[in-house]
Parts: C-alpha cells; structure tokens; sequence
C-alpha cells in the first residue's frame, strides 16, 4: 500500500539521531521549556526570516496565543476561509472573537480576496490567510488589502512550512504566522507541537508569558494565559528533522511536478501549478472528481492511499450554523469540499511509487 504518510520509511540516519535527540533530552533531566526549546525557537525564527519563535503546544493554540497577544476577542471579527482544519476557527472562537468565512479561489482553494472584502465589517480586526495545502499566493495584494483597511494580516501556516513568495517565508508577512508540528506536517514532531513567529518583541513578549499560564516571571501572572509549551523532547526531535526539511520539501516538489505532468486524464482535475518553484511545498497534493469517493476506492484497489482534506467545510459544521459568512455565500467551497481528494506526495515515495500513482489515475474512468 502506497500511503499517505509513511513514519517507518524514515532515513535510517535519522531516526537514529532523533534517538540520540531523545537520550539527550533524559539525561538533561529538564523536560519543560529548556535549553532543546531555545535553540529549536532560534533555528525556527531563522528558517522563517522572523525575529522571534514561540514553542507552543499546537497550531491551534499558537493561533489563539496570537489573537490574545493582539487583543483581539469579545466584539472583534476574524475573517478567514470555511476549507480549512477546524482548529483555525476554534481558535477564533477559543479567543472569544468571531469568525466571519468568505470563499474560495476555484483554481487554488485559497481565501478569495474579493469575497473577504465583502465580510468587511466596522469590527473587523484581521484577516486569518491559511496557506493551505502548502501554498503562498498574492501576498503582495493581501497586505495591501489589509494594511488599506487597517487590519491585522495573520497567517495559519500549519501546512506551509518554508512555503515562500519574492523570498520571503510563509509567517514572516504578516503581523503573526502559527505553525503546527503534528506528526503529518511537513516538520512534524511525535506528537503534538507549535509556534507562533512574529518580528514584533511586544507579541513575542505577551506569547511567551500567554503560553505559560500567563506568567512573566515565577509565580507571577499580570494575565490569564494558559498552558501550552512545546515540552523539551519534541523540540530536540525537530531540531534533528529541521536538517532534513530542504532535502523533504525538494522532493515533494519533484513528486508533485511528475504529477503535474504525468497525470493525463481528462475525468481528473488539478488545482493550479504555481508560478514559482518556492510558492509550494506540497503538503498535500490535491486532485478533483465529480466521482471521488469512486476514484477513492479504484486507488484502494490499486494499493493507494488518499484521503479528504475536508469533506465538510467550516459552515456546514453542526456546530458552526448561524456563523457569518460572505453574503454572496460559500459556493465555490461547497463544490470544492465535494471533489477534492489528497493523493499520496511524502518524500519517502520512489519514482516507482509516483507512476505507480499516476497510471492508476489515468486508468480511472
């Protein structure tokens, strides 16, 4: 079976350096916000052309750390995009702020800036962009549609690890990019992680006292924060993946042109090539059908793995009815969410595994 995500193809080199990593970390003796955090924050903030990084215990909460830093809550508005990982809007509504969802683009699946310009409202304090997939589009035209109407430009960059647009990294655009490290990321820990990067010293000073119950120093909590630090062995194990990611993210993007340019079949869409090499590093990669869960199965007969990334978008959630969402409505999200489907693009695959892949897609009928 050709899968999503393969853990146990890992490089032997490095499973044995994370390993090491691990037994470095017990011999410290320290687990919590240690010497394996700091250096993984320097490390990350780099990467990303941020001045700071913020270990955190999870995207989701990276993104409400964020809000709280910016005082952004009760009586405030976020717009964001309904395809996205339900945490992006929890942790909206964790904040206390409220969600507001415009549409799509039908050729990215990327928040749609004319759409979001209708959800405008005199409460609007920001715009959450989710980079979704592992893409970063149009940057240039979602700071100035923000910096126009005198909100924050915030970036969900879960998916989007070392993404970049003219040089510049997914995170470091805004005011605040969060970072998930679950396990499936493109850097991806054992277990849960995160981090908030900014270039502003107030947020990063308000994040790290936020993710900490809110304390500035022992014992003392001038806020209600709350608990959510990156634990010591988690970041030793990025530290150690962090020097593979370049060598991942060449080989995502090598499997994803062969798809491109091997993936023939008319029944079979694809989402749009992006204009630079930079602009995407594969998270996922993406194909439509009006036949989907048909082409899902045909692929499990193949022995391959997909997987849909999302079947139900934000407003269709039960718990999310009544939320404001662009007065034109969601349709270009609706039709999305109903023929998207991930196909497998890790880069443990061998050029066998890739034609393999694609010759079961040009097959299906």
């Amino acid at each position: 079976m050709i899968r999503m995500n393969d853990f146990k193809a890992l490089p032997k080199q490095l499973r044995q350096s994370e390993l090491n990593a691990i037994q470095r970390v017990m011999d410290s003796g320290w687990y919590i916000l240690g010497e394996e955090v700091e250096r993984f924050e320097l490390q990350w903030a780099k990467r990303c052309g941020a001045r700071h990084a913020i270990g955190v215990g999870n995207g989701m909460d990276a993104i409400e750390i964020g809000l709280r830093s910016l005082s952004i809550g009760p009586g405030d508005e976020v717009i964001t995009t309904p395809m996205t990982a339900f945490a992006t809007v929890l942790a909206i509504l964790r904040a206390g702020a409220t969600p507001v969802l415009a549409d799509i683009d039908p050729r990215t699946a990327l928040l749609d800036i004319t759409s979001a310009q209708r959800c405008l409202s005199r409460r609007t304090k920001a715009v959450i962009l989710v980079h979704l997939y592992g893409q970063v589009r149009w940057m240039d035209r979602w700071l100035s549609f923000c910096r126009d109407n005198k909100i924050h430009l915030l970036e969900d960059c879960a998916q989007s690890h070392l993404a970049a647009e003219q040089g510049r990294v997914a995170g470091a655009f805004g005011t605040w990019g969060a970072y998930s490290f679950y396990p499936t990321k493109n850097l991806g820990a054992m277990g849960d992680g995160g981090a908030l990067v900014s270039n502003s010293d107030d947020i990063a000073i308000q994040a790290r006292e936020l993710r900490n119950y809110g304390q500035s120093r022992r014992y003392h909590h001038p806020r209600v924060g709350l608990n959510s630090r990156l634990d010591e062995m988690q970041a030793a194990i990025l530290s150690e993946r962090l020097q593979y990611l370049d060598q991942f993210t060449l080989r995502r993007r090598d499997i994803a042109a062969m798809y491109f340019s091997q993936i023939t079949n008319s029944h079979i869409g694809l989402m749009d090539r992006p204009a630079e090499v930079e602009n995407h590093v594969f998270h996922l990669f993406v194909v439509l059908s009006r036949e989907r869960e048909r082409l899902a199965g045909f692929l499990k007969e193949q022995g391959i793995e997909s997987f849909i990334h999302y079947p139900v978008p934000v407003h269709r959630q039960k718990s999310c009815e009544g939320m404001r969402c662009d007065p034109h409505g969601l349709s270009v999200a609706e039709v999305h969410s109903n023929h998207c489907l991930s196909i497998p693009c890790h880069p443990q695959m061998s050029d066998s595994d890739v034609r393999h892949v694609t010759a079961a897609l040009n097959r299906f009928c």
